[in-house]
């Protein structure tokens, strides 16, 4: 079981989300079961990864499919950073379970078999150790999340999410030129070995290389939500149910994963002089206009989702920008800020749909009331209204709670990932100036967006009339905040975690040494 440790994360969800099809919305009880028991082993799979790639004796565990060689066959990969991803989304996944089990669907619904399918894709693409593969898991999680965020009708749903698809389709098209362009200069697609062979490109196919690179990048980017590829994401997002845009909240990180790999594997500092950091400046810009866009959207925006989505921008922008610095301290509070935006945004989403169903209210403005007996909202669904008056109380604390964290301010996670991500940027050049005051910026405008959309939710609105909630929507949003908690409480190990991690990406040479011995 120990060779094969590797595989369980894609071959798992892949077989719960086959049988989950098989039993059909009828046996919502084995269903659930086994969507549950599915969540709770990944969980377990991606701790064991992480123990056994942070103890030190191996920097990566290889699994090479059908024993063929690593340059020629396909070949799984867990490092620290795979493994810290694969964690992250475990257990995002079993923290929206409450939420998504709380919800009745209509029978035939197929959510939780997409949900298992948008793991599998998710875990495949954080593993994969070759570009051709990272092209299917990508279509795997993209197919999925199609359904997901077209599931239930309504013309605001559908609108958004066939731009959200047309524009992954273009990225897809993207992705393809990009590898075929690579795999014609260097004849590989392996990870690793492209890290050995980018110095060695002749110089009169280097730049066909460089473009084939390019064009790949901007696939990523597009996932990423950099400015302006990004356009689609506040809408699509405000669109989705709140569980689904809630378990989006990962997706845009595939893009920032991605290009962090490569971008320190392939072009970090022993690519040559022609190869060395490139596309980094274009990552550090596009990464400061992106918080910038994110900060002006937060502003404006008028509903929950929607600011819910803007964070989502300022969050990829920090982090595209910190990539595009390639520096390792930053980059070790790049995953520290990573983390605790991904289970903050999440929460927000969730919480946002409590106060506002987002799924319910085709285009209600933040400060229109709902319908309090809540028959409107559910006149399209097989989904009963039933539910407990939501305890305004805990909804305020939880929003409370969000704020600090996405604002960074202390005593909080958030607080101490920005601390970590702001501090060694000082002193690191006009880049790094400009970056660090938008991303300082950026909390100043969301405390500002956060008071104001608090203070007419909870405060200056009499007749806003709160919809009747579930327990399992409640815990959801209570343990994705206790984890953001739990991780300002012990923030040592972590941050020593994420700091090692930092420290192999950028000297690759290990990485390329375990996948190519």
């Amino acid at each position: 079981m120990s060779a094969h440790l590797l595989v369980w994360p894609i071959v798992l969800p892949l077989a719960v989300g086959a049988l989950q099809l098989l039993l059909g919305e009828r046996r919502r009880g084995a269903v659930a079961a086994l969507g549950t028991a599915s969540c709770v082993a990944l969980v377990g799979l991606a701790v064991a990864l992480l123990l056994r790639v942070g103890a030190g004796d191996e920097p990566a565990v290889v699994y090479r499919i059908g024993d063929w060689p690593a340059r020629f066959g396909i070949v799984l990969v867990a490092d620290r950073l795979s493994a810290l991803m694969l964690l992250l989304t475990a257990v995002l996944a079993l923290a929206l379970l409450p939420c998504a089990l709380g919800r009745r669907r209509r029978p035939g619904g197929p959510v939780q078999p997409l949900v298992q399918f948008l793991l599998m894709g998710l875990d495949g693409a954080f593993l994969t150790g070759d570009l051709f593969n990272l092209f299917v898991f990508f279509e795997v999680l993209l197919a999925a999340s199609y359904g997901l965020a077209l599931y239930r009708p309504g013309a605001r749903r559908v609108s958004a999410g066939m731009h959200y698809i047309v524009v992954n389709l273009l990225a897809s098209m993207l992705f393809l030129i990009g590898v075929s362009l690579i795999f014609g200069v260097t004849g590989t697609l392996n990870m690793a070995a492209l890290a050995q062979l980018v110095p060695r490109v002749p110089d009169n196919t280097r730049a066909l290389m460089h473009a084939g690179a390019a064009i790949l990048g901007i696939a990523f980017l597009v996932k990423a939500a950099m400015w302006p590829l990004g356009f689609w994401l506040p809408r699509t997002y405000a669109a989705a149910p709140a569980p689904v845009a809630a378990m989006f909240a990962v997706m845009t990180k595939v893009g920032v994963y991605v290009l962090l790999r490569l971008s320190l594997l392939l072009f970090g500092d022993g690519a040559g002089p022609a190869s060395a950091h490139f596309g980094a400046g274009w990552l550090l810009w596009g990464g400061a206009a992106t918080v910038a866009v994110g900060v002006v959207g937060m502003l404006g925006a008028r509903e929950l989702g929607k600011l819910a989505g803007y964070n989502v921008l300022v969050s990829s922008g920090s982090l595209l920008g910190a990539v595009g610095l390639q520096q390792p301290a930053v980059t070790a509070g790049a995953l520290a800020y990573l983390v605790v935006s991904t289970l903050a945004i999440a929460a927000f989403f969730l919480l946002a749909g409590l106060i506002a169903p987002r799924e319910d209210a085709e285009g209600a403005s933040l400060l229109e009331p709902y319908d309090p007996t809540g028959m409107a909202l559910y006149a399209d669904e097989d989904e009963s209204p039933a539910g407990v008056p939501a305890p305004v109380a805990l909804l305020g604390a939880c929003f409370l709670v969000c704020a600090l964290v996405l604002a960074g301010l202390p005593p909080l996670s958030g607080f101490l990932a920005k601390f970590a991500l702001l501090s060694p940027m000082l002193g690191g050049g006009a880049g790094a100036a400009a970056l660090f005051a938008l991303i300082v910026a950026a909390g100043l405008c969301t405390v500002i967006a956060m008071c104001r959309t608090g203070i007419q939710v909870f405060w200056a609105d009499e007749d806003w009339v709160f919809p009747a909630i579930r327990a399992g929507e409640a815990a959801s949003v209570v343990i994705l905040l206790a984890l953001c908690l739990g991780l300002t409480v012990l923030a040592g190990a972590p941050m020593r975690y994420l700091m090692d991690t930092a420290a192999q990406l950028h000297a690759p040479q290990h990485y390329i040494r375990a996948v190519l011995p």
